[in-house]
């Protein structure tokens, strides 16, 4: 049953590249689609490792686990908008269609009655015993080697997982074989053209399917006791971080592996240094589960143990929402913006995909107001900052020429560079761009404000509580932080609701919300069909923390909208 469905799947493609199987995952895994579970040989299951980590082989370069549990779909289902709602519909459609109907299946009648609540899908690396020559694709461009394919599908009813093996459909243009590797009996196929396929039935609990003869014996190898995905650098250490019990889904990535798979990619070639940034971390993994209102990922990256940079445990940050008003759109806070450059920096220089250069803002920062941006600038920023949006609410005669206010926030670790550093970026304003200066006080508090040529007051900087520096850009909103609101973001139910508390301490945070901000700003476009998911996005909140001098542990929340009770998935045509 499950063989000719993988034989469907096998046969119909062409084998993905890392970047189109990693991309690909990505978008499954962002719509909430991730498992885990992990067993121990002889042993009973554990919930806290990913299921098939002692079966998988250590060099996987990615693997992910799937719930099988209709409840679980059925919830996915009604989340979003009529749109997002059809969209999903139209995709499991079309999956149930091409691997399970077009095969003559039916998942309850066939498939769901042996396995078990999870599977599990991984990319192994590829591995050759001898150099071989690169391929070449039919464009003449060389093409990176062909990675393998892995399911493992737990077994709950082995009479019925046996006659899978036992009475196997017949594969067009070729045949089933028997042979026996390390005392497991395996089926493959032999005669056709393409992939061939192999199976095997581990300890009569698993039953392992590839397209490659060889990754089966290389997964029968893990298996027997051999270097598996549970034994690979940090795994074991790393994964229980993000255990949760019925997860929706869970994922890993193999950051090494596929860095140098992406490497000989003629498209996205790493350069050397990028590489060598890479090489410092081991791994990435992720728990999905479905909430009442929305879907939430627990994640956690860790480091190469041989890697010889560590991270610096200052988990500080946690009091800016406290200083920001109720309406506030956006927020992304920090525990150390001095750290944080720092440690940007290093990951950023000579790599061409960086969203920003180095060179690029502090060649710009020395440009536009003759300031060294790491000397006379981050130099006193050891402390917790935020960058956020505050939307505009004009009074009566005030100026609207503004939407809203970019603020920046500071705790300064050292107020007499700050302060120095403050009164030259005033100079410069005044003589270089001709605006105004013009001193008040808030509440008892100094205030600058920067006066435009046309009398259009343009930005506002001065003191918070606890050596804390503002600057706002934009929207007059000095008013709305000065003196501490009392009714701040952080009291709002919209930002309890959104931004994870766990992990606490934290070292940064981040909030947007998506239904606001929409209405005053178009937001950038990261990701295909972007203006869709936003629609049914309602906010976002991320809370990370670094756990120890070699892991981060990530926490993040989608408030999504509901489209409401769905009907059942279109009959499959007969």
């Amino acid at each position: 049953m499950a063989l000719p469905l993988v034989s469907s799947l096998m046969r119909k493609r062409k084998k993905p590249s890392l970047v189109l199987t990693l991309s690909s995952a990505g978008l499954l895994i962002g719509a909430g689609s991730a498992a885990y579970w992990l067993l121990t040989q002889g042993k009973p299951f554990s919930r806290d490792l990913l299921l098939g980590a002692n079966i998988i082989p250590q060099d996987a370069l990615f693997a992910v686990s799937l719930t099988t549990e209709p409840e679980q779909w059925q919830k996915l289902r009604e989340f979003g908008t009529k749109e997002t709602q059809a969209e999903l519909d139209k995709n499991l459609v079309q999956l149930r269609d091409r691997f399970l109907t077009n095969n003559g299946f039916d998942f309850q009648k066939d498939i769901g009655p042996w396995v078990g609540d999870q599977v599990t899908i991984a990319i192994l690396a590829p591995k050759a015993s001898k150099p071989v020559a690169k391929p070449v694709a039919t464009n003449g461009e060389a093409t990176p080697p062909e990675q393998s394919v892995v399911m493992v599908l737990p077994v709950k009813n082995l009479e019925k997982a046996s006659s899978i093996l036992a009475q196997p459909k017949a594969v067009k243009g070729g045949k089933w074989i028997d042979r026996t590797y390390e005392n497991i009996a395996i089926k493959e196929t032999e005669g056709q053209s393409g992939e061939k396929l192999s199976a095997a039935l581990l300890d009569k609990r698993f039953l392992i399917i590839t397209d490659n003869p060889k990754a089966t014996e290389r997964t029968i190898d893990a298996y027997k006791g051999k270097a598996s995905l549970a034994t690979s650098a940090g795994f074991a250490e790393n994964f229980p971080k993000i255990a949760n019990y019925q997860p929706f889904a869970q994922f890993y990535v193999n950051i090494p592996y596929s860095a140098r798979i992406a490497t000989a990619s003629p498209n996205r070639r790493l350069p050397a240094q990028v590489l060598t940034q890479l090489q410092n971390n081991q791994g990435l993994a992720g728990t999905i589960t479905l909430e009442s209102e929305g879907i939430r990922l627990k994640g956690v990256s860790w480091l190469n143990p041989n890697s010889q940079r560590v991270l610096a445990v200052e988990n500080k940050a946690g009091k800016m929402q406290n200083r920001l008003p109720t309406e506030t759109m956006m927020m992304l806070s920090g525990g150390n913006l001095q750290q944080m450059w720092a440690d940007y920096v290093a990951s950023a220089q000579g790599n061409p995909y960086s969203p920003l250069m180095p060179e690029q803002l502090q060649n710009g920062v020395k440009s536009l107001t003759n300031l060294n941006l790491d000397e006379d600038l981050l130099s006193w920023m050891a402390g917790e900052f935020s960058v956020s949006v505050i939307p505009n609410s004009p009074k009566e005669g005030s100026s609207d020429n503004f939407r809203a206010a970019l603020v920046f926030m500071v705790q300064a670790s050292n107020r007499s560079r700050a302060e120095a550093a403050l009164k030259r970026l005033d100079d410069v304003m005044k003589n270089q761009y001709q605006f105004q200066i013009r001193y008040t006080t808030v509440d008892g508090k100094p205030i600058v404000n920067w006066v435009g040529p046309f009398g259009t007051l343009t930005a506002t900087h001065g003191w918070l509580d606890e050596n804390v520096a503002f600057l706002s850009v934009g929207a007059p909103v000095t008013d709305r932080i000065v003196p501490r609101p009392n009714n701040a973001l952080a009291s709002t139910s919209l930002f309890q609701n959104t931004v994870p508390r766990e992990p606490n301490p934290t070292n940064g945070q981040f909030f947007l919300d998506v239904e606001s901000t929409a209405k005053y700003f178009p937001l950038p476009i990261f990701l295909p069909n972007q203006r869709t998911l936003l629609e049914a996005t309602r906010s976002v909140g991320v809370t990370a923390a670094v756990n120890d001098s070699r892991s981060t542990r990530y926490d993040v929340f989608l408030s999504l909208k509901k489209a409401g009770k769905v009907d059942p998935l279109p009959s499959a045509a007969k």
